[in-house]
């Protein structure tokens, strides 16, 4: 495929029926974090996330709180674009499925769709859950102790038998095309875990599925059918192409989306429905969708209505929303599943963030300050400059896998190695000696070599925290990998500043 003029990256978007919380901010950090990394290595990056406001549970939502359900979809709309706001999360759109642009494309697509002989109208008669948006076969139900059907996602809420004239889309056609897609990218779903859980429900067979509602007053309208709104699925997905201008041509400038960030309970929509949408549509196929895991507490799900809360609000007041960045990508692996807790938090920013990182950069840079007038001397080589090349080609190897995680074990290792070269060199020891002047300018040196490149390294993550120690080296702004392991800097002078990750004992 022919590299286009940009990096595009998606996430799913949220759900309109509650506030924003950590399993949302987990996608969010995790894919802002992408972006950043694409951005610092000179890419074209266009990140877009948004609101999916359409659908029975938001009717219903909005119903139980007396409002429209236009002023239900504004208020929660206001809420995410300010949790994401505070955790600096740099998306270049946010797209909601109530604008009319939206709608246009929707439409748009359902047409092509309807061209290629794909649409049909026929009764639905099944189980719908309502927290899913999903149509759901019994075998994908379980019961309760009262043998009451449930999803099992949303074990709180039954779920409803479904009677009504819809139009289907002929998604069984569409079996073999799909697992023929796998065979010959299996880069289109990653990890490989969720590309073989697809696979498994490919090889079972497709059956045709519903994308209208009948007698529902909030969505979409059906093009040519006014009495029939569209799927919110089929609404929502189509958002990563309205939201860059489709179905105008200039949609092409970022299509095909390098990567859709989603969560593993929604690839069915996403690497089953959607690519059978496009392709009937004629429309080329993302490159990847990448499936990141859940985030637990303690072992359990978080659950207000079972006492496992850990809110998002609460989360960023505790050490800090860059601190909050940092612990969920270092707790919960980019590909798989991972668990938080608040005592954790606290030993993770205490132990690799102010020790670690924090305490390596103040008595680096107070070191400059005593013993060179606070000017970065020249000189550097040895071990630590060869130590930062090695944590820049892994660090880029990982990150290029997307294993973000990974790469912020890279740069602790790296800050590891750091502090064990201030106690080996203990330049404290060479300033007494003025034999020793030139030793002590190489040790120097490669301490504010290996602070630019762990700032570049932690950048994506902690862009405001990096930028600053970057500042305090005399440097404006964070460099490019490439840059950071060759930048001058002998003659720039440094400042110690305060703490750069504050020591705070919460008890807990």
């Amino acid at each position: 495929m022919d590299r286009h003029k940009s990096f595009y990256i998606t996430t799913a978007i949220d759900y309109a029926n509650g506030s924003p919380h950590l399993g949302h901010a987990v996608e969010k950090i995790g894919a802002d974090v992408m972006a950043r990394y694409h951005r610092r290595k000179g890419e074209k990056v266009h990140f877009v996330i948004g609101m999916d406001e359409h659908g029975q549970k938001v009717l219903q939502s909005a119903d139980e709180a007396g409002v429209s359900p236009q002023d239900w979809v504004d208020r929660i709309a206001d809420e995410f674009t300010s949790a994401w706001d505070v955790l600096q999360i740099s998306h270049d759109d946010f797209i909601r499925t109530t604008e009319a642009r939206h709608h246009t494309g929707v439409q748009e697509l359902i047409r092509r769709i309807e061209n290629k002989g794909d649409l049909y109208r026929d009764t639905y008669s099944g189980y719908y859950c309502v927290g899913c948006e999903g149509y759901k076969t019994e075998d994908e139900l379980v019961r309760d102790d009262e043998e009451v059907l449930r999803c099992p996602t949303h074990t709180s809420l039954s779920v409803e038998w479904m009677e009504e004239e819809n139009w289907f889309f002929r998604l069984s056609a569409y079996t073999e095309p799909l697992l023929e897609l796998l065979d010959r990218r299996p880069e289109f779903i990653l990890p490989d875990i969720r590309r073989n859980e697809i696979r498994k429900v490919l090889e079972g067979g497709l059956e045709d599925i519903s994308v209208s509602r009948s007698r529902l007053p909030w969505g979409v309208p059906w093009p040519g059918d006014p009495d029939h709104i569209v799927y919110v699925w089929l609404d929502a997905l189509t958002n990563y192409l309205t939201a860059i201008g489709f179905p105008d041509t200039s949609y092409r400038e970022h299509w095909p989306a390098d990567i859709h960030v989603i969560g593993k309970d929604i690839t069915r929509f996403h690497c089953i429905y959607w690519p059978a949408f496009l392709m009937s549509a004629e429309v080329e196929l993302p490159t990847t969708v990448w499936a990141h895991g859940f985030v637990t507490y303690g072992g359990r799900k978080l659950s207000k209505s079972e006492g496992v809360t850990f809110d998002l609000s609460e989360a960023i007041e505790r050490h800090g929303p860059e601190a909050l960045r940092y612990y969920l990508l270092r707790e919960v692996p980019w590909n798989g599943d991972g668990d938080i807790t608040r005592e954790r938090f606290t030993e993770r920013y205490t132990s690799e963030l102010a020790n670690d990182v924090g305490n390596l950069a103040s008595r680096a840079l107070a070191m400059i300050q005593k013993y060179r007038d606070g000017a970065i001397p020249g000189g550097e080589a040895g071990s630590l400059h060869d130590q930062c090349r090695r944590a820049a080609a892994s660090y880029e190897e990982v990150m290029d896998q997307g294993l973000l995680h990974e790469g912020i074990l890279v740069a602790l290792e790296l800050a590891s190695r750091a502090n064990g070269y201030v106690e080996e060199q203990a330049p404290w020891t060479l300033a007494k000696d003025p034999a020793r002047a030139e030793e002590l300018d190489r040790t120097l040196a490669s301490l504010a070599r290996a602070l630019l490149v762990l700032a570049t390294l932690l950048q994506p993550i902690l862009p405001g925290k990096m930028r600053d120690l970057v500042q305090r080296l005399g440097v404006q702004e964070v460099p490019t990998l490439e840059e950071a392991l060759d930048l001058q800097l002998e003659g720039r002078t440094v400042r110690r500043g305060d703490p750069l990750f504050p020591r705070a004992d919460l008890g807990g």
